[in-house]
């Protein structure tokens, strides 16, 4: 639903904005992004997103945590949790935080990221090795966790 018109209204900008985060919680640069893609005013923009941090409506810091535990639930690790953070503009404090609040162990998530994904433990072939530690880094562990996760004995 694109809107055309020469001059659209701050109520119309506001409308939008509140549509959009009824749905799911954005961060501040992403709704700004959708915002700016419907063609609103820059400055009115700036203005409406000051306001609805103000009322609590548009939160980095509950962003970060939902997509921190969303996620923990995909057994993504935490480097490529920080990247997909830092893509959306989400401010490093916030993203420390989140992270920190949950706990979790990342080697455990790691193991049962590998367990789900590679049923048979047998790891004779290099390459088959360096296939399922590629996979454990796609998914943002460190070599440390994949290391422990490739290592553990079998259930």
């Amino acid at each position: 639903m694109m809107m055309t018109q020469a001059k659209q209204t701050p109520q119309q900008l506001w409308d939008c904005a509140l549509r959009i985060l009824s749905r799911r919680d954005h961060s501040r640069l992403e709704l700004s992004q959708k915002l700016r893609q419907r063609e609103f005013e820059r400055d009115l923009i700036e203005q409406a997103l000051d306001k609805l941090e103000q009322q609590q409506w548009l939160s980095d810091s509950r962003f970060a945590a939902v997509q921190v535990r969303q996620h923990i639930f995909k057994k993504h690790g935490p480097l490529r949790i920080r990247m997909e953070l830092r893509r959306k503009g989400v401010h490093e404090a916030d993203i420390e935080q989140a992270l920190a609040e949950e706990d979790v162990d990342w080697f455990e998530l790691a193991l049962a990221c590998y367990q789900s994904r590679f049923r048979d433990r047998d790891l004779s072939d290099i390459k088959e090795k360096a296939r399922r530690m590629r996979y454990l880094q796609s998914r943002g562990f460190n070599s440390d966790q994949i290391r422990y996760a490739l290592e553990s004995p079998a259930e």
